[in-house]
């Protein structure tokens, strides 16, 4: 709120354009209340989780970021859910496009023209398995929607340890900022991959797995347990890891 008071007092803002940059941000309604401030305020815009809300919500909800940002980030669709909310945006939106990774159950819908950034920063991202791949989707859209370029490896997991090898020295000559290692099961891959490179590596758990601790707590406690230095996040967390994979890549860029 104090960068829009400044560019009042400074004369960068009318009191017309002031207001309602604030009511913007403040948004709210009776059952929801939107953080529309929050991409200016942290660099990381929020993103609407589809998983658990009622059809309407989930509708109402989109459509007021949309409204107010020209641009809603969605996660955890169900194919239908999926098809349901493009369809009421599109009917309710002019110029209404959008981008929708089935697998992850992400979707990126716009209004007009969308303002795509580019060239901040490189992420790496690597999955152990194939099972691993919808999670890692998700870390893939959200470092692309923060203007990140993102090289994928898939099925190079720790069975056929031979495989990393030619990834790793790709992106190390890429130039990497920062490595995203998805795994599930035992989730050995980040702890292997962090000891190999000097490249900042985040280690993702997937719920894949069975047995004793499975569905991913293995894998979480793995990683937490790592010897060689590496950052976790939560099971599944994609849209997490992403985040914090593009904002180390663009401080990197940037400082």
């Amino acid at each position: 709120m104090d960068d829009v008071l400044r560019d009042l007092i400074d004369g960068k803002l009318s009191l017309e354009e002031a207001k309602k940059e604030l009511e913007l941000r403040l948004y709210g309604n009776d059952d929801h209340t939107i953080d529309a401030g929050r991409e200016h305020r942290t660099g990381i815009p929020e993103v609407v989780i589809a998983e658990g809300k009622k059809k309407e919500h989930l509708h109402r909800i989109s459509l007021d970021f949309i409204n107010r940002k020209n641009k809603v980030l969605v996660s955890r669709l169900t194919p239908e859910d999926a098809c349901n909310l493009i369809s009421f945006l599109g009917e309710n939106v002019k110029e209404m496009d959008h981008e929708l990774s089935k697998e992850a159950g992400f979707l990126v819908a716009w209004s007009g023209d969308r303002k795509k950034i580019e060239g901040k920063g490189r992420i790496g991202i690597l999955t152990a398995g194939t099972s691993d791949i919808p999670i890692a989707k998700e870390a893939e859209m959200v470092a692309k929607e923060l203007g990140c370029d993102v090289k994928v490896y898939n099925d190079i997991g720790v069975a056929g340890v031979h495989r990393v090898m030619g990834p790793l020295k790709e992106l190390k000559d890429w130039d990497a900022d920062v490595i995203i290692a998805a795994a599930g099961r035992e989730g050995a891959l980040p702890t292997l991959v962090s000891g190999m490179i000097d490249i900042p590596v985040i280690g993702l758990p997937i719920s894949t797995g069975y047995g004793l601790h499975g569905k991913g707590e293995t894998a979480l406690f793995a990683m937490l347990q790592s010897c060689s230095p590496l950052v976790v996040v939560n099971i599944d967390a994609g849209f997490v890891a992403g985040a914090v994979a593009a904002r180390i890549a663009v401080h990197r860029r940037d400082g």
